[in-house]
């Protein structure tokens, strides 16, 4: 019988629904397991600040973000993957090169999330946490995520050839790249809270739904793609659920839960 000891759930697509909200259905059954003795994680590609609100019901015991970049275990930090104020800038410098000095850029650091949007990012997400606007002429702190918005794969493939030293995924629900150190991936993060915790990957289950969640499920002892994921992810997952938006969470817990089934799954 194989015991599971953590749940990691990725955010947009998985945990939340399209309207940004948590079901008060998985709430309930995500603190049953909590009851229970099981962890609880959060790993998603948003900064800490972006995820505040849902950090704050959620209290997870162990906090993956910026995809992988920056990890916490009870509120402490335990893994930081920085990129330097200098390499921050040669990024930015890249992207405008390649992409247009208008291109829209956001940078995640430990305390803030920079933006030069267009629009106002809470107007398009009311969940997104207080960003900061610049127009990263002379931005010069050291950061942990970059993301691009480009429209042109051409363009999208020779940043990602100039930026070849960083770990680079597209996002499928739009034309957004994210950069990060090679080593800040989310599998690379629960090894981390691995070693920490003494909770072994094998009793990890893992839920996603995005190109940056699939060696996340297929590092897990069980990796759970959403009925809504992109098919890639599917392929990788040892079992596909319902939607983020069909309680797709809320049912696997619950009726797996009602078995005796997640601590003690066969």
């Amino acid at each position: 019988m194989k015991a599971y000891r953590l749940l990691l759930f990725d955010l947009d697509g998985t945990l939340l629904r399209s309207d940004k909200t948590i079901s008060q259905r998985t709430l309930k059954a995500i603190q049953k397991c909590r009851d229970e003795g099981i962890l609880i994680g959060v790993s998603t590609s948003r900064s800490e600040q972006n995820a505040l609100s849902f950090v704050e019901k959620l209290q997870p015991d162990v906090l993956i973000v910026s995809g992988g970049a920056l990890v916490k275990y009870h509120n402490e930090y335990i893994y930081r993957a920085e990129l330097s104020s200098e390499e921050t800038r040669q990024m930015i410098t890249a992207a405008r090169e390649i992409c247009g000095n208008d291109c829209e850029i956001t940078i995640d650091t430990t305390d803030a999330h920079y933006w030069n949007y267009k629009v106002d990012p809470k107007k398009q997400d009311q969940s997104w946490g207080d960003s900061v606007y610049t127009d990263f002429a002379d931005f010069g702190e050291s950061s942990l995520k970059m993301c691009v918005e480009i429209f042109d794969e051409r363009q999208a493939m020779q940043l990602c050839e100039k930026l070849q030293s960083c770990d680079s995924i597209r996002f499928s629900d739009g034309y957004w790249y994210k950069f990060t150190k090679k080593t800040a991936t989310k599998e690379n993060a629960i090894l981390e809270i691995s070693a920490v915790c003494g909770v072994s990957t094998e009793e990890m289950i893992a839920f996603g739904d995005d190109y940056a969640d699939i060696g996340m499920l297929e590092l897990c002892g069980k990796g759970i793609a959403m009925g809504n994921a992109i098919d890639e992810v599917k392929a990788k997952a040892d079992l596909v659920i319902g939607s983020n938006d069909d309680e797709g969470i809320a049912e696997y817990l619950e009726n797996r839960y009602g078995n005796f089934a997640i601590i003690n799954e066969s």
